[in-house]
């Protein structure tokens, strides 16, 4: 009888214990489906004061503000400053904190294996943004992206500005009256494939229009203001109001040019000047009158693009189920033709 009170006695403990036990493990079951996954994609600019690439990066930290919920989300934005040895150390930094994306808007664009051996080697994909590696390596791994915009319409819509311009009122162009268009190209950062595309784009779709051009000069800047504005001074000291057109690669050059041209004692009609990248200042300037056009290039598109891929990375989701994703690893977004008749309805967006 003693024997079975023990037993009995047993018996209850271990099902107290087992109950508590499985309280505690529902308890713990609970806490981890309460607990937020930490998400965390890293970036390297080759520039931070480079408006466009800026505008991008606070594009990007909106929207994974607004997305956050589900996962908590670390946007770590690191400034390479120009230096390919200091965007190498963050790629190696974003490697030993195990980051899940890493972001690379290139210094060098040509020094990408470097980088795309590091991540692969930790198996972190790589998307590239703006500065496009040559084909051949992004060919080198399966987890390798890019997001960029359509070049070649760039150049296509700022030879439009001027074309349809020219057509409407030919002496707003063609200033001298010699059947010509006398021009200057501001070209971005050499090795950049915006910069050859833009201008080749720009150059080529006018010629075939059927309007002859004459270029007076041109000479990078590096998408810089500063440089833009001292290469335009140099030539309206030496072709004074022979320039007729500017064509800018980007508006930060392009605003630069204004800068020079406002600055100089020109006496006859000043150059047109038409840009790419619709920044804010740009839009301004369009709607005051002191630029003829910009192209937008949709930094928010673009900052989307790169967010949601690195989301889909980073959760394990089905990479196809990005829009205008192409080949499996390309995005590319489309331009708007910015003017006075439609640059209202742009900065009331801004």
């Amino acid at each position: 009888m003693n024997f079975i009170k023990r037993l009995s006695k047993v018996l209850t403990m271990l099902s107290i214990f087992a109950s508590l036990s499985a309280c505690t493990a529902n308890a713990n079951a609970i806490k981890y489906s309460n607990e937020v996954k930490e998400i965390k994609i890293g970036v390297t600019l080759y520039k931070e004061d480079d408006t466009f690439i800026s505008t991008i990066t606070k594009n990007i930290e909106e929207i994974a503000k607004e997305k956050e919920g589900k996962y908590k989300i670390t946007i770590n934005v690191l400034d390479a400053k120009g230096s390919l040895s200091n965007q190498s150390n963050q790629v190696d930094k974003f490697v030993a904190q195990n980051y899940d994306v890493i972001c690379v808007n290139m210094v060098d664009r040509t020094a990408a294996s470097m980088i795309i051996d590091k991540a692969k080697s930790a198996n972190i994909p790589i998307i590239f943004f703006n500065r496009e590696p040559v084909e051949e390596d992004m060919a080198r791994w399966n987890k390798l992206y890019y997001v960029g915009s359509q070049a070649e319409q760039s150049g296509e819509m700022q030879a439009n500005i001027i074309i349809n311009a020219y057509k409407k009122d030919l002496k707003s162009i063609d200033k001298n009256g010699d059947g010509k268009i006398q021009y200057v190209m501001l070209e971005g950062e050499p090795g950049h494939q915006d910069t050859s595309i833009r201008t080749e784009y720009c150059v080529k779709t006018i010629t075939k229009s059927g309007i002859e051009l004459e270029k007076l000069a041109d000479d990078t800047a590096n998408w810089q203001s500063a440089q833009a504005s001292a290469k335009m001074t140099q030539w309206i000291k030496e072709f004074g109001d022979k320039i007729e057109v500017v064509f800018s690669n980007n508006d930060d050059m392009a605003l630069g040019a204004i800068n020079a041209i406002n600055n100089a004692n020109i006496t006859g009609n000043k150059p047109l000047v038409v840009g790419i990248d619709g920044i804010p200042k740009a839009l301004e300037a369009v709607k005051n009158g002191s630029m003829i056009g910009t192209i937008i290039n949709d930094s928010r598109k673009q900052a989307k693009a790169i967010f949601d891929i690195s989301y889909i990375l980073a959760t394990h989701g089905n990479i196809n189920s990005i829009e205008g994703l192409e080949k499996g690893k390309y995005i590319r977004t489309a331009h708007t033709e910015i003017t006075s008749d439609n640059v209202d309805l742009y900065l009331a967006n801004k």
